[in-house]
């Protein structure tokens, strides 16, 4: 009882912090389950072997200059430490954002049953430029001079963990330096607090196993009201085929289909309609994740 009190007291001092930071509306739907290394650097190595992760995010439509999300993660777990490296590339319309950051974790085991607590943190670094070559006028337009010239800076996350056979709560801090330091270049639609707790129930065992593992996680988002979102993840056929199926308070909902096959193999395709101020104008976002697991 102790030990769920500290983590708790922990979660909550995290969103204190975060009181004012925001996050993305719609964030790559492979940090729910398949990748939580995606959101919490306290996920770099859980587990021994090495992983690596791929997604891909394109709106539906085929509107020019609609957001573009390519990321790729590789993260190893040795004894009790993890290592983990994120590339991200952003682009819509003129922006263009590259991050990448290295992290290191701490996996500590809490008794026989695998209990564990898991810390994170990340650093790395930030660039964002317009592309020129996208202009449709005056590229020589000093404003967007400005904008090219500014540095590439550091910036870094910070998150943690507690998991057990069947639950999980964490809670995580990307982009510090937005929290810690408020002369930050602006960012638009970026994560900066993530909190979120899942259960797994297991239904069957076997060649037929089943597991159900009901979700919610609670963020924000820059000039919105704070974001839940609730969910499940049904895996079924020995746990190699999964179904997904989230709700997010934006009014928008997220539905998936993969397979992890030998829990070594993993491909699934996701689809996130569109939040409900924007619905009317353009459809919802399709995103592809791929992983290995060696």
């Amino acid at each position: 009882m102790k030990r769920f009190c500290l983590l708790f007291s922990l979660l909550i001092i995290l969103v204190m912090i975060s009181g004012q930071s925001k996050a993305q509306l719609n964030p790559l739907a492979a940090q729910y389950y398949t990748n939580q290394y995606l959101i919490n650097p306290a996920f770099a190595g859980a587990g021994d072997g090495l992983k690596v992760n791929a997604a891909y995010r394109k709106l539906w439509s085929n509107v020019p200059g609609s957001p573009l999300t390519q990321n790729l993660t590789a993260d190893y777990g040795f004894n009790k430490v993890g290592l983990g490296l994120t590339v991200n590339n952003e682009s819509a319309g003129l922006q263009r954002q590259t991050r990448i950051v290295g992290s290191y974790a701490y996996h500590l085991k809490l008794n026989e049953q695998d209990d564990q607590l898991h810390f994170g943190v990340s650093l790395g670094l930030m660039s964002q430029r317009l592309e020129n070559a996208d202009i449709y006028g005056n590229p020589s337009d000093p404003t967007v001079g400005q904008y090219n010239d500014r540095k590439t800076y550091l910036d870094g996350d910070f998150g943690i963990a507690y998991t057990s056979g069947k639950l999980s709560l964490q809670a995580s801090i990307p982009n510090l330096k937005s929290v810690l330091k408020k002369d930050v270049i602006k960012l638009a639609d970026v994560a900066t607090f993530y909190t979120a707790a899942s259960y797994k129930i297991s239904i069957s065992e076997g060649a037929d196993g089943m597991d159900l593992e009901p979700l919610v996680a609670y963020r924000g988002v820059k000039g919105f009201d704070n974001i839940w979102d609730a969910g499940a993840q049904l895996a079924i056929a020995n746990k190699q085929v999964f179904l997904l199926g989230m709700y997010h308070s934006t009014k928008n909902t997220t539905f998936g289909l993969g397979m992890d096959f030998k829990k070594k193999y993993l491909v699934s395709g996701t689809y996130t309609t569109q939040t409900s101020a924007l619905s009317s104008y353009t459809n919802g976002s399709f995103e592809l994740n791929l992983r290995l697991k060696i």
